[in-house]
Order: structure tokens, then C-alpha cells, then sequence
């Protein structure tokens, strides 16, 4: 096995170590510590790496120094290198069966104006209730693979920094920007020109019956609460993902992924 002998490579084997703790308590609360958020996983830094993101440390156990040795060619000077015994590193990390390697990155900040004023017919997808990571992580790869210019997080749905969540969108988190809204932000979109169109399983016209081209918002709920009644409340149409009958409803990511589809469809056929 190699073994790691740079000169940058500082080992912790404290718990308690400063950086240790900033770890855990990113990971555990899916949450920013002082700008930081913990990612975990080769392929998850990578794409942070390509994604251009800055790198506060760089940790790694010591059975996956042979991981660490791949890495660490890609990181600045100015990055912490940390090696820590196995089961520390197991106590900061979020996963049960980690791969040995974890990093705190800074978290590209961005603006809705200045998403709106980069894009003349936005497309913006909303969640609001979607609570599974792995749902939200898919709805952010989905809407950076097709064309929407930011995700709106509203009320009750997972939080963006969560591992699971970062892990799931495959370095799409780390690109499209993801802003918190709740109502009142629909709203004020809406007062700008934004048409607002929100999913229903049963009612509303088929997705291919609405005019998807424009500036717009599409707001996406849980599949067992759907949108809520102040968000259909704004909405100019109900928009539905026409399916067989037998199946009761689309798993969140599902329905918005099909319905970015054919909003890029539209959009690129005109």
C-alpha cells in the first residue's frame, strides 16, 4: 500500500482537532460551517476540483492514502492536507462505508438578479416539500443538463449542502446556482414577467399543451403532498405529466426532469 510522506501531509489523530469537528458538523447538520461545506467521495472532489471550487482541506484515512496520492496533485498550496486514523475519519464523515477521502470546499455564492439579468427567458425550477436527498440532487442535475438557469428552494425541502444531496446531482450542485425563495420571491418573479406553472398529478393540461418557451418558473412538490395551495394559488396554469392512470403519481424528480425536457425541447425548436 503506498503511504503518504509529502512534506504538506499534517496527521491528526484527535477527535477534537479543530478541523476534525468543522468536519463532522458540516456533514452531520447538511449545512455551511463558516463558508465551508463537507463533500466526500473521489469522484464528488473531483468535480469540485473541475468545477473550480476553493478547497479550505483535504482529508483522507489512512487505509485510502492511495486515493489521497490522486488527488492531491490537484490541490493549491495553499490547502490543508490531513491524514487521519481510519476510525476518526469515520467519526467526521457521512456515510456508513466511506471511501477514505472528504474535503471542505467554499460554496460558490449567487445572486437572482444576476441570474435573471444572465438569461433573457429564464428558466427556473422550484421545489418546495422535496425531502429526499436524492430526489433534490437529481432535480439539480437534471436542470443544469437541461438549460434552467437556477433551482428556487422553498419551504421543507433538504438542504443543498447535504452530502446526499451533492452526491446525487454529480457535480451539478457546484455549477447551477441554488437560491432560497419562498412564496413571496415566486411572487415578486411573477411581477417581473415570470410566468409560474405548478405541477398536479391529476388536474391541469398535459405538458406538452403549455407554452414552456418563455421566462418561467416551474414549481415541483413532494410526491405525497404536491405543490401547496399559497404556491397553486399563484400559479398561471397547472401542469401535469400525462402517465397511466394505474400509477397514482411521478416521484418528484421524475415529473421535473420530464417536464425540463420538454421545456428545452420547446425552447431549442423554436
Amino acid at each position: 500500500m503506498a503511504t503518504l510522506d509529502h512534506d504538506r501531509v499534517r496527521r491528526i489523530s484527535s477527535r477534537q482537532n479543530a478541523l476534525v469537528k468543522d468536519l463532522r458538523r458540516a456533514f452531520q447538520n447538511g449545512e455551511l460551517v463558516d463558508g465551508w461545506c463537507a463533500i466526500e467521495g473521489v469522484r464528488v472532489i473531483e468535480e469540485a476540483i473541475r468545477s473550480g471550487l476553493r478547497f479550505r482541506a483535504l482529508c483522507c484515512a489512512e487505509s485510502a492514502e492511495q486515493r489521497m496520492e490522486k488527488l492531491l496533485p490537484q490541490m493549491s498550496s495553499h490547502v490543508e492536507i490531513v491524514a487521519l486514523p481510519d476510525d476518526v475519519f469515520a467519526s467526521a464523515v457521512a456515510t456508513e462505508s466511506p471511501q477514505g477521502v472528504a474535503a471542505l470546499v467554499g460554496w460558490p455564492v449567487f445572486q437572482l438578479d444576476g441570474v435573471l439579468r444572465a438569461t433573457e427567458k429564464p428558466l427556473l425550477l422550484g421545489t418546495i416539500g422535496v425531502q429526499d436527498p436524492g430526489n433534490l440532487g437529481t432535480i439539480i442535475r437534471s436542470a443544469e443538463a437541461f438549460g434552467a438557469a437556477a433551482v428556487l428552494l422553498g419551504e421543507k425541502t433538504v438542504s443543498q449542502f447535504n452530502s446526499k444531496v451533492i452526491r446525487a446531482s454529480a457535480g451539478s450542485s457546484f455549477r447551477l446556482p441554488t437560491i432560497s425563495a419562498k412564496a413571496a420571491v415566486v411572487e415578486g418573479l411573477k411581477s417581473r414577467g415570470l410566468r409560474v406553472a405548478a405541477t398536479s398529478s391529476h388536474k391541469g393540461k398535459p405538458i406538452d399543451e403549455i407554452d414552456l418557451s418563455g421566462g418561467l418558473i416551474v414549481m415541483v412538490g413532494s410526491e405525497g403532498a404536491g405543490v401547496p395551495r399559497e404556491y397553486l394559488a399563484i400559479a398561471d396554469d397547472l401542469i401535469r405529466v400525462p402517465h397511466e392512470e394505474r400509477v397514482e403519481s411521478l416521484n418528484a424528480a421524475v415529473a421535473a426532469s420530464v417536464i425540463l425536457y420538454e421545456a428545452r425541447r420547446q425552447r431549442t425548436s423554436q
